[in-house]
């Protein structure tokens, strides 16, 4: 078969949506006919079992070697081992989340978080909901609402993960969307000219998964907290550590606070480098308006994630133990250690060492480069799509990049005790596939 002739079949495989379908519809069918026949069969949850079967092993653990920190097909931040075992042990047995022990009375869930979230970002209060976008929908309904209008440039009128948008986010509010300024250039005027009678809010959204150069304006933060209108900042990613330069492009939280925003909204699973979770800190009425709306029931966090999110935050209380967080960790890792790990990789799957930067991901530090080396593997006679999908296969599965038709693989994202897994990853792929 030509490369040609493989790269149309391989393009002519069913997405796994359809082939989920297909193979659902087929047990059924079958089972139909089973029972029009008079067969008594097999039990019902036995021809689940077959199905799924058929459909391969569920999400397991996965090899990130592509070089994108933040993944989020792969599930954003990997988690410190401190949040792991904190997982580990509230999902043991029952847990103290909404009782105090002293007392022996309901407790509010999330209070030990949201106090470090005060220490860590300057705000008076803290909420914790269960992504970054319920945190923007919780504060928008919240602070407007039906009636009531909410002021956003159409420059931050972005569109985050899965093809949603502010502006839909804002509409599930029931707030009215006001758009100022252009694509390119708003300036405080626009917004000030749009405030009126139903004005509830101002809403600043962070450009955090692209970047405009050029022909463009923009107000600062402090200047919209002087228009007298309160200020929702949505900062998308959650940068707490300032002070760290690889994360000095990044608005971060305090900063927010500092500059007037009533309430800051980020993610927990970016560059916070926990799980996913959605935080609103700010001013002490706003957020109690957000814990009072009854939205903040339907989008509260769950025990496990509230528990490696304290976890991760508390490590962010020193600036040295916050750079063993892993995404920090891998953002800021030392070039000889990266040497050192790519050299250990190419000599475990045979590969050469070429360069190939890293990027941070996850709608965070979009302009990010970080250049370093990687790992070249040659695909076979297959070619590279074929091989990739071989270790996408494998268990666990190893997910690479493919460019000018070899894999590379970065061991930036793949932590030090992953290098012999990844290489065996790469062992098994190369095997051939036995014949029928």
């Amino acid at each position: 078969m030509t490369a040609e002739g493989r790269n149309e079949r391989l393009r002519a495989l069913p997405s796994v949506d359809r082939l989920a379908t297909a193979v659902a519809r087929a047990e059924l069918r079958a089972r139909r006919l089973e029972l029009l026949g008079g067969a008594a069969g097999e039990d019902d949850v036995d021809l689940v079992a077959r199905a799924l079967s058929r459909l391969g092993p569920g999400d397991g653990r996965v090899l990130n070697a592509t070089g994108i920190v933040l993944h989020t097909n792969l599930g954003r931040a990997p988690l410190a081992p401190e949040a792991r075992a904190a997982i580990a042990a509230a999902a043991t047995g029952y847990g103290a989340l909404e009782l105090d022990l002293l007392t022996g009375k309901r407790s509010r869930r999330g209070r030990r978080a949201e106090a470090l979230l005060v220490a860590l970002s300057g705000a008076q209060d803290a909420l914790v909901v269960n992504n970054g976008a319920a945190a923007v929908l919780l504060a928008v309904a919240a602070l407007a609402g039906p009636g009531r209008q909410v002021i956003v440039s159409r420059g931050e009128l972005v569109e985050i993960g899965g093809g949603l948008r502010i502006a839909d986010v804002v509409a599930q509010s029931g707030a009215a969307l006001v758009e100022v300024g252009s694509t390119n250039r708003t300036r405080i005027d626009d917004y000030a000219q749009a405030v009126g009678p139903a004005t509830a809010a101002v809403l600043r959204v962070h450009q955090s998964n692209f970047s405009m150069s050029g022909f463009v304006e923009r107000p600062t933060l402090r200047e919209l907290a002087g228009l007298g209108v309160p200020v929702i900042d949505d900062l998308g990613s959650g940068a707490l550590d300032p002070g760290r330069p690889v994360l000095g492009d990044e608005p971060d939280v305090r900063g927010s606070i500092a500059a007037g925003a009533v309430l800051t909204c980020f993610s927990g699973d970016k560059l916070l480098g926990g799980p996913q979770a959605g935080v609103i800190v700010g001013a002490m009425d706003p957020v109690g308006a957000c814990r009072a709306h009854p939205l903040a029931r339907a989008l509260r966090i769950d025990k496990l994630c509230l528990a490696g999110l304290e976890a991760t935050l508390e490590l962010h209380l020193d600036p040295v133990t916050a750079g063993q967080i892993p995404v920090l960790e891998m953002l800021e890792l030392a070039p000889e250690v990266l040497t050192a790990r790519t050299a250990e990789l190419a000599r475990l799957t045979a590969g050469s060492i070429t360069e190939m930067p890293a990027a941070a991901g996850g709608g965070a530090l979009p302009l990010l480069e970080l250049p370093g080396p990687a790992v070249a593997l040659e695909p076979g006679p297959d070619g590279a799509e074929a091989f990739a999908a071989r270790l996408r296969g494998g268990h666990p599965a190893l997910i690479a990049r493919i460019h000018d038709g070899r894999l590379l693989l970065s061991a930036r994202t793949l932590a030090a005790d992953e290098l012999a897994l990844a290489a065996r990853c790469v062992e098994d792929a190369r095997r051939p596939t036995p014949g029928p």
